[in-house]
């Protein structure tokens, strides 16, 4: 029975800053780095033999301080921008306060967090699944079909984009799903890489 965690990275400098992001690539704070620690605390007795990030640093680093948490930094490391963070176009480095103030609510939330409304110049979170999904499935699903347990550091809207997949979960209620940074969610599988159960450490 194979085991997948995903993991978001630690705090950013412009999640502080309540900055959009996206593809931008910043730091960690110091609490992001402090969150990553707990998580690979919380992951020490998880047996994970693979792990995948993006190419951003935020969650390179993120996944760099678990897998020392973890005394597993010898374990194999896979690095796609398929699974870096959802584009945001023109929103990206503005500050989210400011841009629903000038655009106004609806606006910003259909930006922000519908599932097929994509930002000027940016990305959806539908576009965002459609390179995500086919990545896992090619690259990571038939390790967990050979029985390999997998860790992943990404971000926000890329995880999200595959707990969709992996939950089931409508383009309707995924607006309303978030995830914090730095928790880790474990999936269990059976042989059909149907989940069996899913929680968060």
């Amino acid at each position: 029975m194979a085991q997948l965690i995903i993991v978001r990275h630690g705090q950013s400098v412009w999640n502080l800053e309540n900055r959009f992001t996206g593809m931008t690539d910043v730091d960690l704070t110091p609490l992001g780095r402090e969150e990553a620690k707990q998580a690979g605390i919380l992951l020490k007795p998880y047996n994970f033999e693979i792990a995948f990030t993006s190419v951003l640093r935020r969650a390179i680093e993120t996944l760099n301080i678990i897998l020392r948490e973890c005394d597993k930094i010898r374990i194999p490391v896979f690095g796609s921008p398929a699974l870096n963070e959802r584009h945001y176009g023109d929103l990206q480095g503005l500050n989210k306060k400011q841009t629903e103030l000038k655009y106004g609510e609806q606006q910003f939330l259909l930006w922000r967090r519908s599932y097929d409304v994509a930002p000027p110049h940016g990305e959806s979170l539908k576009d965002t699944r459609n390179r995500v999904v086919p990545y896992y499935q090619k690259e990571i699903e038939s390790k967990l079909k050979a029985g390999k347990n997998i860790l992943i550091s990404a971000h926000g809207n890329s995880l999200r984009a595959l707990m969709m997949y992996m939950e089931n979960i409508s383009p309707e209620e995924i607006p309303n799903i978030t995830l914090a940074t730095g928790v880790p969610r474990v999936y269990e599988f059976d042989q059909d890489m149907k989940v069996l159960k899913v929680f968060n450490l």
